[in-house]
């Protein structure tokens, strides 16, 4: 692996409005995850972690501007393929990871009061994620900063960015719309086929 590229958006621009607005999106990806994508590549030379895949660097550096770039790279390439315009969008996931939550909560709408309790209940900025572990057990997870669950074993799923960047534009304070809203885009298949 060389440099690392920005991650190119399976949709237009405005595509994700009302729910992410186009100016938001621009700020987000285009500005945002730019400095990221600029600063791992500016850090990699001499650290030890060059030819490594986004997720090696994550599970093997230690805090610092490198875990920290690479952590927020890896966030950013996994939220921002999970979502489609609303109306292309499935309103919730089928097969295996829909009896996998309804086995775990109950039903699919208790899965997404909890999911949205922990982002909202996340203090300052990071994500929440819904990961899987080794025996396809789903757990929710709050992850502070750049973290991502592959640091504790897990594969990711599903992630909401609960950094004020992500959602201010739109939402300002609102945190908890913001996550409420998000469900309305949600690319399950995508999802579906990072469970299997």
């Amino acid at each position: 692996m060389g440099k690392f590229d920005l991650v190119v958006l399976p949709y237009a621009p405005g595509a994700l409005e009302p729910v992410i607005s186009a100016q938001t999106l621009s700020f987000h990806h285009g500005k945002h995850l730019q400095a990221y994508v600029d600063n791992l590549n500016k850090l990699l030379p001499g650290s030890g972690y060059e030819g490594l895949a986004l997720e090696e660097i994550v599970r093997q550096a230690p805090a610092g501007p490198v875990f920290n770039n690479a952590g927020q790279i890896l966030n950013h390439e996994l939220y921002f393929t999970q979502f489609k315009p609303i109306g292309e969008a499935a309103q919730g996931p089928k097969g295996t990871l829909a009896a996998q939550i309804e086995k775990q909560w109950g039903s699919f709408e208790a899965f997404k009061t909890e999911f949205e309790a922990k982002g909202v209940g996340l203090f300052g900025s990071g994500w929440v994620w819904l990961s899987a572990d080794a025996e396809g057990s789903l757990v929710i997870t709050q992850e502070p900063g750049a973290s991502n669950p592959v640091v504790k074993g897990l594969k990711p799923l599903l992630t909401f960015d609960v950094w004020e960047h992500a959602y201010y534009l739109d939402y300002q304070n609102r945190r908890a719309a913001h996550l409420s809203a998000l469900w309305q885009i949600v690319d399950w298949r995508v999802v579906e086929e990072r469970y299997l």
